[in-house]
């Protein structure tokens, strides 16, 4: 799950990508207003975290960006701003939650985790797709009731493929969205046939069925047609 940090304070903008990627997150970030407009004009995230108080511009005015341009994300507003005023406008703006500094990561981590259900997984721990059974909280994946053994990419993969199942899903999407938007720069894209490879191979080992389509000149999609 990729998520966009949006944090003037260098310190607290590194301390959160750092604990968040120990987390198994994959994280971009943005100083100023100006560099996260850049960002969510460019790229897609599951979950945005928002400063209010930013160089360049107020934070509360990203929100409409964020809904415009990335309408599935999750959008958590950080601030030192702890008036219920700020707390309102921003939830009627758009944003589905509120933490004020200072916070303790572990209850931003579980703040996290709980918009990544209620936006992607209706709610739940569980990620199903026929078969296959995705325990989020735990990383277990279970197909044709095996517990399978994925790597950290093959896993990333697979549920974003199941998030968005029966979509034609680019392979620049994919890499962007697996392992950071700095891969949109990259010469080719064979790194991801290999993984899909892999992970065809060991949904196979079990006698599950390769739900995993071929799209020539685009990419993939997850489907059961």
């Amino acid at each position: 799950m990729k998520i966009l940090i949006i944090e003037d304070e260098k310190e607290l903008l590194s301390t959160i990508k750092n604990y968040l990627e120990s987390e198994n997150y994959i994280c971009e970030t943005a100083d100023s207003f100006f560099a996260a407009e850049d960002s969510l004009s460019s790229f897609n995230y599951d979950i945005v975290l928002l400063d209010l108080t930013l160089p360049g511009g107020d934070g509360l005015d990203l929100i409409k960006l964020v809904r415009d341009m990335n309408k599935q994300a999750g959008l958590l507003i950080l601030s030192a701003r702890d008036s219920l005023d700020d707390k309102i406008t921003g939830l009627d703006m758009g944003a589905d939650d509120y933490i004020t500094k200072p916070f303790h990561l572990a209850e931003l981590n579980s703040r996290i985790r709980s918009l990544l259900r209620r936006r992607h997984f209706d709610l739940s721990n569980e990620l199903m797709f026929n078969d296959i059974k995705i325990n989020t909280d735990s990383g277990d994946v279970y197909i044709e009731g095996q517990k399978t053994e994925l790597t950290r990419k093959e896993y990333d993969i697979l549920v974003y493929m199941i998030v968005n199942h029966n979509r034609v899903i680019t392979r620049d999407a994919l890499a962007e969205h697996v392992w950071g938007d700095s891969i949109s720069y990259a010469d080719n894209f064979d790194f991801i046939y290999s993984h899909i490879k892999n992970l065809r191979k060991k949904i196979e080992h079990v006698n599950g069925k390769n739900y995993i389509h071929n799209i020539y000149g685009l990419g993939y999609k997850l489907t059961d047609e």
